[in-house]
């Protein structure tokens, strides 16, 4: 089995790589994925047109992840994440990812955080 760091390395290395097809193989068919305050979305087809109109709208991105915790049924996340606006200026935002878990994929993928100064003019 994976060790729960790895895990964590290897999801966020697909994010921060814009791989949304990546990110895709560890959700199940149905998850349910939820951006900060925005409406959930269901499917992975969805979840992933999603994250590409989103990865179209940053330059780039990088997650630091400070701690994680395993429970049975959830894995628990908190770092920050560095975004490069398209405009080339830089955010950093604190996160809190809570993930939902069935049978070694994501269920429910719930990210805590806000993306004010990330959509804020300059």
């Amino acid at each position: 089995m994976t060790s729960a760091r790895h895990w964590y390395e290897q999801l966020f290395s697909t994010i921060d790589a814009k791989n949304s097809q990546g990110f895709a193989q560890y959700l199940t068919a149905e998850a349910v994925f939820r951006f900060g305050n925005t409406p959930p979305v269901t499917g992975t087809t969805r979840i992933i047109q999603a994250l590409d109109q989103f990865f179209a709208s940053v330059a780039a991105l990088e997650h630091r992840l400070s701690d994680f915790w395993d429970l049975p049924e959830h894995r628990i996340c908190c770092g920050t994440v560095h975004y490069t606006r398209l405009d080339g200026d830089s955010v950093i935002a604190p996160f809190c990812n809570v993930f939902t878990m069935d049978h070694g994929k994501v269920a429910r993928y719930e990210i805590y955080l806000d993306p004010t100064g990330l959509f804020a003019p300059r």
